[in-house]
């Protein structure tokens, strides 16, 4: 399974949306191209960190409205006559144009989302973007078990939409599935810098980590043989647990360690409690074996 991460398929698309501006050409890019499309202005600096992690973002949110606002970047340190004229203080500086005049904008490296809401209000709805439509098919897939078909589909997700943060992590699932690890953290490090806490990419990261501890843990049933011998074996229950899990038996590997919590919570620094903790990031919130197991934790811990 080897899925190609070549040059963003939108990028022709974006290419009339997008475009940098200078003080000559500001009123035909700005002005009189607002009277037919909103029109937003992203007033930026070489030196300027949070510029860099805005722009990408509004890029990112420009290409999903599919046409309906464009992006003018002007450089304040070139270009800084326009900003003194807006009597802009701060940069990263944000204004939407409509009919040749300014109606709406912020300061500051907002996250995606409040990006994405301030676009809406200029485009409308626009539905789904190309990467969010890619990345729907690609879940779709994944939990089909066909990992060929999700790679190609997140792979496509991270052209259209470079740093996704879900294509990403759906992508870099379907390496740590077929156990190639270290193209999993290659792809782990694509995310944007706005994605490192997103629900996904942290979960993806989580099973990767998990990937990686089930290394060497020897045959389940010599685990499973130890336990036999000796029940309160707490580091090779830990193991089978390990174990069980690089297997995809979820539900396995939590029993195992929620009855290392129940004969001794402080084994070993609370390894057993730490461990699932961690099991039930890498499987998210919503699946049956972290709901089933964070109440059945809470009953022995609060017990």
């Amino acid at each position: 399974m080897e899925p190609i991460i070549g040059n963003p398929a939108g990028a022709e698309a974006a290419a009339g949306l997008i475009v940098d501006t200078t003080t000559q050409t500001f009123a035909r890019d700005v002005i009189e191209a607002s009277r037919e499309v909103p029109v937003i202005v992203d007033f930026w600096a070489p030196w300027c960190g949070p510029c860099k992690q805005l722009t990408p973002v509004l890029e990112n949110a420009v290409k999903a409205a599919r046409g309906a606002v464009k992006l003018v970047k002007m450089n304040i340190d070139e270009h800084p006559a326009v900003a003194q004229q807006l009597r802009i203080q701060s940069i990263p500086a944000v204004y939407a144009f409509k009919n040749g005049q300014p109606v709406d904008g912020f300061m500051g490296a907002l996250p995606e989302s409040q990006v994405k809401a301030f676009i809406a209000s200029l485009a409308g709805d626009t539905g789904p973007s190309p990467a969010e439509e890619l990345v729907a098919m690609g879940r779709e897939a994944y939990e089909a078990g066909d990992l060929s078909r999700a790679a190609q589909a997140f792979a496509q997700a991270v052209q259209e939409e470079p740093g996704n943060p879900a294509a990403v992590a759906g992508l870099a699932r379907c390496y740590i599935d077929a156990g190639d690890l270290d193209r999993a953290r290659q792809t782990l490090s694509l995310v944007r810098p706005d994605g490192r806490n997103d629900p996904d990419f942290a979960a993806a990261e989580a099973a990767l980590s998990l990937a990686e501890k089930a290394g060497d843990l020897g045959d389940i049933e010599e685990l499973r043989a130890k336990l036999d011998a000796n029940p309160k074996d707490h580091q090779a229950r830990f193991d089978l647990a390990m174990a069980l899990n690089a297997r995809g038996d979820k539900e396995g590997a939590v029993d195992e360690l929620l009855i290392i919590v129940e004969y001794d919570r402080n084994w070993n620094d609370q390894a057993a409690r730490k461990q699932l903790v961690e099991l039930f990031d890498a499987y998210g919130p919503k699946h049956e074996a972290t709901l089933s197991g964070r109440r059945r934790l809470s009953s022995i811990l609060f017990s």
